[in-house]
């Protein structure tokens, strides 16, 4: 089985520039405090390290 992260938006994209709120969006992120796990890729990673002062980022296995 691949490595999972679980992903949580702590802090809302209002203010922030089009290209970070479209990076949430395409994270599955609608609503504060909503969570989605992901596989741990590098491209999830790297939209993760985007958006890391937004999100909160839990590994599971």
């Amino acid at each position: 089985m691949a490595k999972t992260i679980k992903v949580t938006l702590v802090k809302s994209p209002i203010g922030q520039k089009p290209e970070k709120k479209a990076t949430v969006r395409s994270l599955g992120l609608k609503k504060l405090n909503s969570s989605v796990v992901k596989e741990d890729t590098p491209v999830i990673r790297g939209m993760v390290a985007a958006v890391a002062h937004l999100v909160k980022v839990e590994e599971s296995n």
